[in-house]
C-alpha cells in the first residue's frame, strides 16, 4: 500500500509491481444545483478530482446512485446518467455499469480506478519549506451553491458556477506531471484550508497564505455578507480556526470563503519556486487558472497563517 488511510489523502493506491500503481478513489454526494443533466457533469467531475490530484489519469468507474423511484419521474435520474457519462466520455473514462438503490433523495457518483508508475504519483505529504502554492479554480461554490437552493443566485452566477464545477482538473493533472511539482490535493468538502490543512500534517510543515492573491468568485462575496454560507462551510471554519493564526484585518466574511466548502472545486499545488513560472505558464497555456496564493514555511505541523 503505497498511499493509504493513514497519510490523510483522498485516494488510496496499491502496488501491483515495480511498474505499476492501482489508485482508487469514490465520491458521491446530492444534487448541488436543480438541472439534473448539469448535477450528473458536476458529480463525475468532482469524483474524478481525486486522481487529477495524484497526477493520475483515471481508467474506468462505476455509477453509485439513490434514487427515490417513488417520488420523482425517471426521466430525471436519465438525465443524472446521462450528464455523468458524457463528462466521464470527456475525461476518457469508461463507466463499466454500477449499482442503484431506492433512496429519499438523490444521490450520484462514482468509484474509480486509475492505473500509474509509482514514481509519477503525486502525493500531498512532500511539500517542502519555501515550496509555493498554487490554487486552479476559484473558491465560493459552497456558498453559490447555497445561494442556488435559496433561489437568491441570478442564472449568469448560476451558469458561471457550473461552468466552474463541470470543469475536469485533467489539464492541471498533466501540466503537474509534466513540470514536476513537490505535492498536491484537490479542494471539496474541507475548504482550502481544510484540504492545505491536510497536505501540511502530512508534510511536517506550515504555510502562509495572502487573501488579496486567492481567487474568489465575485457572487460568493455578496453571499457571504448576507450569511448565506452552508452548514459544511460554517463546520470548517469552528473547527479549522484552531489551527490558523488570522490576521486582524482579515473579516469574518473573508475566513468563511477560505474555509467554504467546494464541490469539484480546484487543485492545490507545493511547487518549488525555480519551477513556479514554469508551472503557471503550463496551467495557463491549458486555459486553467494559476493563481500562486502562499508557500510553505517552517514550523508548526499544519499551521497556517492568513495575511491580507
Amino acid at each position: 500500500m503505497l498511499i493509504g488511510a493513514k497519510d490523510a489523502d483522498d485516494v488510496g493506491v496499491y502496488l501491483l509491481d515495480e511498474q505499476t500503481a492501482l489508485a482508487f478513489t469514490t465520491d458521491f454526494f446530492t444534487p448541488v444545483v436543480d438541472d439534473p443533466y448539469a448535477f450528473g457533469q458536476i458529480a463525475v467531475a468532482n469524483a474524478l478530482s481525486d486522481l487529477y490530484a495524484k497526477g493520475i489519469d483515471p481508467l474506468l468507474a462505476l455509477n453509485l446512485v439513490g434514487f427515490p423511484a417513488k417520488k420523482l419521474p425517471l426521466h430525471l435520474l436519465n438525465e443524472i446518467l446521462r450528464g455523468g457519462a458524457d463528462k466521464a466520455r470527456e475525461a476518457g473514462v469508461v463507466i463499466l455499469g454500477g449499482h442503484t438503490v431506492d433512496d429519499l433523495e438523490p444521490k450520484y457518483g462514482l468509484a474509480v480506478i486509475g492505473i500509474a508508475r509509482p514514481e509519477e504519483i503525486i502525493p500531498n505529504s512532500s511539500a517542502r519549506p519555501g515550496d509555493r502554492l498554487v490554487l486552479t479554480k476559484p473558491l465560493g461554490l459552497g456558498i453559490i451553491t447555497t445561494g442556488i437552493k435559496r433561489q437568491r443566485v441570478s442564472p449568469e452566477i448560476e451558469a458561471e458556477a457550473i461552468r466552474v464545477m463541470t470543469t475536469l482538473n485533467r489539464a492541471a493533472a498533466h501540466a503537474m506531471r509534466r513540470i514536476g511539482v513537490r505535492a498536491a490535493t484537490d479542494v471539496t468538502g474541507y475548504g482550502l484550508l481544510g484540504h492545505l490543512r491536510n497536505m501540511l500534517l502530512a508534510s511536517g510543515v506550515s504555510a502562509t497564505l495572502r487573501l488579496s492573491r486567492v481567487p474568489v468568485l465575485a457572487a460568493a462575496w455578496e453571499l457571504v455578507a448576507e450569511r448565506i454560507v452552508p452548514g459544511g462551510t460554517l463546520a470548517n471554519h469552528a473547527y479549522l480556526t484552531q489551527f490558523v493564526e488570522w490576521d486582524p484585518r482579515i473579516s469574518e466574511e473573508a475566513q468563511l470563503i477560505l474555509c467554504d466548502a467546494q464541490t469539484s472545486g480546484g487543485l492545490l499545488i507545493a511547487v518549488p519556486p525555480g519551477k513556479v513560472d514554469a508551472l503557471c505558464g503550463a496551467l495557463e497555456e491549458s486555459h486553467t487558472q494559476a493563481a500562486v496564493i502562499g508557500e510553505i514555511t517552517a514550523g508548526a505541523a499544519g499551521r497556517i497563517r492568513i495575511l491580507p
